[in-house]
């Protein structure tokens, strides 16, 4: 384990982007099995089966590399610019002292109003058009899945980010993100087997979308 975080850093450090890139995308393909387990085996407990809906669990690989891909092309190569930009903004152009409280509390504010909403936008909106859904379909289910995911995550992933902008390197901070982003895949794939659950209908009432 020890040799294989030495060989992760010296990748880091000679190609970032692209390391960040390749990690990001295994681990969110990895959230997606995960994730795919978890929506099995509620799903088994609300249901009741007909015979042939007693199989065993099959991953279903083209959704693995769907999310996988996600990892690849948005949060591997965004999250890794973000970050260091965030940082680099912070500390040049708002001229406040790393891992000070007002340091990593805007940090973490900037991020969760920002970052936070773009990430669930995007990741609902490109799974949707991944499924073969049309504009209004996917417009439909981002409206009803957004506001509800926004808002449990957002009592969540403050704290998460609250240890991670103040302890971990900036240059590791993507990775720490990626690694509670297999639970947060978990969440966010519950969150739309809900489908039109009440509890979104209410938390939806607050947004005033047509």
């Amino acid at each position: 384990m020890l040799r294989l975080w030495k060989w992760y850093q010296n990748c880091l450090a000679v190609h970032p982007v692209k390391t960040q890139v390749i990690s990001s995308g295994l681990i969110w393909g990895a959230g997606d099995i995960a994730a795919q387990a978890v929506t099995h085996y509620t799903a088994k407990k609300r249901v009741t089966f007909d015979a042939d809906d007693t199989k065993e669990f099959k991953i279903n690989w083209r959704r693995v590399s769907t999310t996988s891909l996600f990892g690849l092309g948005f949060v591997g190569p965004v999250g890794h610019f973000w970050y260091e930009g965030l940082d680099r903004f912070i500390r040049l152009k708002l001229m406040l002292k790393p891992n000070s409280f007002r340091f990593v509390a805007t940090k973490v504010a900037v991020d969760g109003f920002i970052f936070g909403p773009l990430d669930l936008l995007v990741f609902f909106t490109y799974m949707g058009f991944s499924a073969g859904k049309s504009v209004p379909q996917v417009k439909e289910d981002v409206k009803r899945d957004f506001l509800p995911a926004f808002v449990l995550e957002g009592g969540i992933w403050p704290i998460v980010q609250v240890a991670n902008f103040r302890f971990i390197p900036v240059r590791y901070q993507l990775l720490y993100v990626n690694f509670f982003c297999l639970l947060d895949s978990c969440f966010l794939s519950w969150v739309e087997q809900q489908q039109d659950a009440p509890w979104k209908q209410w938390l939806k009432s607050f947004l005033p979308m047509k």
